[in-house]
């Protein structure tokens, strides 16, 4: 092990002019602030959506605080608001000291963070407010996803900047696990954000069906492995050898742990889609590769574990190691498990179900939160010159957080078991023991009260660290930057093994990630794309109507996928009730698709046909009315608020522009057509007693539905 690798700050003055600079703190500070804050927004929307799905009426049969709106809020303020400022403060703080140099440009750092907060609060508002593209994890409309390239490229200019002028010459662990995030999750962002504008709030995915399915779980899972895993196990290689006064437990197995998991993290995209309407052979890819993470993934957590011995005897006392101790444990069981979930026999029972809600809590909040955490409350005195006010309220904070973490957890695991076995259970007869999807809902209704007890503990540790920095901090005024000196590091010929030269060169060390990314990505993704016998056509398979297109972006525009996916499996249980199972071909006009991956509710893709448009309104306007044990928020103002066909034309455009085989006379004609059907369903709505349906968005919707899963023999 090198000096440079055993003590991260290291630097070998030799003979050498000293230089004199200081670090650039308060970019540091804003961040930190930004981390806290944010995360208090996210972790309390959760809260409100959770009580939601316990009890529906805090739904309020408000538009902007429905759960379809609120829950991809929820989800977006937690990980890039919450872990995305978390990690560029601990990425501004360490980059610095380990290349022992002033960032590149202090005024890229303010418009990487004035700009990452601009675009948080883009999103708060635009959410509720209905303008979402309808991917996960990637719901942000067009301006805005240009808005995230323009300031990660800021970001990394900034980066690559300062490693150009380091006085470090190489590369300490922490900072390859920087180079491959920024990378990264530049190639995941701009190939999954293509779109289409139709205005400026509304686009299309260029993809469609299952090549956007692919896409986007190419995407949607690398965000969690590139923007939730490898920026934090940068921090924890920095930031647990500092809080235990010790170096890494092993050079070796860091380079192992890097460079496997940058290989095989992007291969594993597909295992969200296990037993759906994507070819076996991307889906066996997905889960092959998904069970490989396993052996980089622990590599790595027993490198932070054991990185901690030296510091056990402060277990008891020092919340920061508590903290960091929980966190790389955390990380060790969110790893284990997702590999395990990606095997179709345990995803086949887990898959929609509130088990995967589990998981994906015990990761954000388990590894990513309480590292930040732990993080946070070992910079802050070192940022601002004082000791923390309270150890106390510290470990106050960890026990609160960790109770409800695991609370959370356990009532998630048990409800997510619950609803796979009823789901999947058949009697001596052969038939379906729960026939009725509502028997699987009321049944995980307590489990529900539990998770949001957990969560309100969890929140409650959260602003009792808050008090205990505000009281830290009263009266402080915040010190200059921190002044540092070191010599520019002398340019002789490289000696040692080959990793070890490689760390002196970081083009060749990017170039390299850049390959180890890609071979994954393009060996999976490109067969989609440019082989259609991957993807056969269906001759009964036609484009949505113009009414039918209009009802679609209302369903997305409410969020109905959270609740509700659009793929029946070929598995009996779900054969038998749904009906036949979903082809990949059904969905080649879906931009973009909605397979969903949640049950809070049944799936729809054969839900066309199945009831009247009267049942289908009602059921809208007060779902109790319909099925009395139904959780599901009411959407009454469907029933007042007018279509919008103003767009429809330029909408159908864009969609023959995407491939979608509409013919001219629907272009010029859409929202005459669209009228024509809009009255022939009012028409049967007036039968039953309804007028005046014939301008209403609930029509659109009833149009829409009415369409699902109806263009193959059942």
């Amino acid at each position: 092990m090198t000096k440079n690798q055993a003590n991260p700050d290291s630097a070998d003055t030799g003979s050498r002019a000293v230089e004199h600079f200081s670090y650039d703190d308060a970019i540091v500070r804003k961040f930190i602030w930004a981390t806290l804050i944010w995360g208090l927004v996210g972790m309390v929307v959760g809260l409100l959506v959770a009580l939601q799905l316990a009890w529906w009426p805090a739904n309020m049969e408000t538009p902007w605080l429905s759960f379809g709106r609120l829950r991809p809020l929820h989800t977006n303020a937690v990980i890039f608001a919450f872990a995305g400022n978390a990690f560029f403060a601990g990425m501004y703080y360490s980059l610095q000291r380990l290349l022992k140099a002033r960032m590149f440009s202090d005024a890229l750092s303010k418009i990487n963070f004035w700009g990452w907060q601009a675009i948080i609060v883009s999103a708060a508002l635009t959410l509720p407010l209905g303008f979402t593209t309808g991917k996960e994890y990637a719901e942000l409309e067009w301006p805005i996803d240009v808005a995230i390239a323009l300031v990660w490229v800021v970001m990394a200019v900034n980066v690559f900047g300062t490693i150009a002028k380091r006085r470090e010459r190489h590369l300490y662990v922490a900072i390859w696990f920087y180079i491959a995030s920024i990378i990264t999750v530049t190639l995941l962002h701009v190939f999954n954000s293509l779109e289409l504008p139709v205005s400026f709030l509304k686009s299309y995915s260029v993809y469609a069906g299952v090549q956007d399915a692919l896409v986007q779980w190419w995407y949607g899972h690398n965000a969690v492995a590139f923007f939730l895993t490898t920026p934090f196990l940068g921090l924890m290689y920095y930031f647990m050898p500092k809080a235990a006064e010790g170096p890494i437990y092993s050079y070796r197995l860091s380079i192992i742990h890097f460079w496997s998991l940058v290989f095989l993290y992007i291969w594993t995209g597909p295992h969200h889609l296990l037993f759906s309407a994507l070819p076996d052979w991307a889906q066996t890819t997905g889960m092959l590769l998904s069970v490989m993470l396993i052996a980089p993934s622990w590599g790595g957590m027993i490198n932070g574990l054991l990185t901690l011995r030296g510091a056990w005897h402060k277990l008891r006392t020092d919340p920061v190691i508590k903290f960091m101790v929980v966190a790389i444990t955390f990380y060790g069981m969110s790893t284990f498990e997702g590999p395990m979930l990606s095997i179709k026999s345990l995803n086949k029972l887990a898959h929609y179900s509130d088990w995967i809600i589990s998981h994906v809590h015990g990761g954000a909040l388990g590894w990513n939160g309480f590292l930040a955490f732990g993080m946070i409350y070992w910079l802050v005195p070192r940022l601002y010159g004082v000791k923390l006010h309270s150890i106390k309220m510290a470990n106050a904070h960890f026990w609160m957080g960790l109770i409800g973490i695991l609370v959370y957890m356990v009532s998630m695991y048990i409800s997510g078991l619950t609803q796979g076995l009823m789901w999947l259970d058949f009697d001596n007869d052969g038939y379906l023991v729960y026939p009725n999807f509502i028997e699987t809902v009321a049944v995980v209704i307590p489990f529900y009260w539990l998770r949001f007890l957990g969560g309100i503990l969890y929140v409650a540790g959260l602003v009792v660290m808050f008090l205990n920095l505000f009281k830290t901090l009263k009266g402080v005024t915040p010190p200059d930057d921190t002044k540092a000196e070191a010599v520019p590091y002398e340019r002789k010929p490289l000696m040692g093994k080959f990793h070890f030269k490689l760390e002196a060169k970081p083009a060749t060390f990017s170039v390299l990630v850049v390959v180890a990314v890609l071979v994954g990505t393009v060996l999976e993704i490109v067969p989609m794309l440019a082989v259609e016998s991957n993807v056969p056509t269906i001759a009964s398979v036609k484009p949505y109507t113009p009414l039918e297109l209009t009802g679609r972006d209302i369903y997305i525009r409410e969020g109905c996928f959270n609740c509700h996916s659009q793929m029946v499996r070929p598995l009996r249980a779900e054969t038998e009730r749904y009906g036949t199972y979903s082809k990949s071909g059904e969905f080649v006009y879906d931009h973009p698709f909605l397979w969903g991956s949640k049950r809070t509710g049944p799936d729809l893709h054969r839900v066309g046909g199945k009831y009247p448009n009267m049942w289908h309104l009602r059921h809208m306007e007060d779902p109790r009315a319909i099925v009395a044990e139904s959780i599901m928020p009411g959407y009454p103002w469907m029933l007042t608020d007018k279509m919008d066909l103003d767009k429809l034309g330029k909408k159908i455009r864009v969609m023959r522009q995407l491939g979608v085989p509409y013919d001219e006379q629907t272009v010029e004609n859409a929202e005459e057509m669209a009228k024509q059907q809009a009255a022939e369903i009012a028409a049967d709505l007036a039968a039953s007693g309804v007028t005046g349906m014939e301008d209403k968005e609930i029509t659109a919707l009833i149009a829409y539905l009415q369409r699902l899963g109806t263009d193959i023999k059942k």
